[in-house]
C-alpha cells in the first residue's frame, strides 16, 4: 500500500468508499438473506459528515463512525478482500479506539448482523463484550462493546 495513514474521507474517495464497502459486505447478502445495511449507506452524506476514515491509495479499507455522548459508535467497518489478513482491519479497529479516547468517550460500540459469523469471532478478540442481540427492521443484530482505559 503506497500510503497507509488512516485519514478523514474526501469527497473524491466517495466511488471507493462505496466500492471497498461492496466488495466487503457482497458475499454476505446471500447469507443473510438481505442487503446489508452498509451497501445501502447514503456514502456521500457520511464522507461529507466527517464519519468516515480511509486507509490506502488507493483505499483499501475504511470504518464509518458516529460520536454520541457517551460512546462511538462503529457502524460499519470494511476492508477490500484483496487486504484481507494484512492487518488492516486491525489497524482500523485501533484507530477507532485512539478516536474515541481522543473524544473523551468512555466506550465503542459496534453491532453486527447474527449471521456475520466472522465478526463474532473478530470483535471479542479485540476487547468487545455482547451487549444484547437484538432484532431491527429485517435485520438480527448482535450489540458489543468495548470500554475504554
Amino acid at each position: 500500500m503506497a500510503n497507509d495513514d488512516i485519514r478523514p474521507a474526501r469527497a473524491a474517495d466517495v466511488p471507493a468508499v462505496k466500492a471497498v464497502t461492496d466488495l466487503a459486505y457482497h458475499p454476505y447478502v446471500a447469507r443473510i438473506g438481505v442487503v446489508p445495511q452498509p451497501m445501502e449507506a447514503d456514502h456521500v452524506a457520511d464522507v461529507a459528515a466527517g464519519r468516515v476514515f480511509v486507509v490506502g491509495e488507493p483505499v483499501i479499507g475504511l470504518v464509518v463512525i458516529d460520536a454520541h455522548e457517551d460512546h462511538l459508535f462503529l457502524d460499519s467497518i470494511a476492508v477490500h478482500p484483496d487486504a484481507h489478513g494484512t492487518g488492516v482491519g486491525r489497524r482500523l479497529l485501533e484507530f477507532v479506539d485512539a478516536h474515541a479516547r481522543a473524544l473523551g468517550l468512555p466506550e465503542v460500540r459496534p453491532c453486527t448482523n447474527a449471521m456475520m459469523w466472522e465478526n463474532q469471532e473478530i470483535y471479542p478478540k479485540y476487547g468487545y463484550e455482547v451487549v444484547e442481540r437484538r432484532l431491527d427492521g429485517p435485520y438480527d443484530r448482535i450489540h458489543y462493546r468495548k470500554r475504554l482505559e
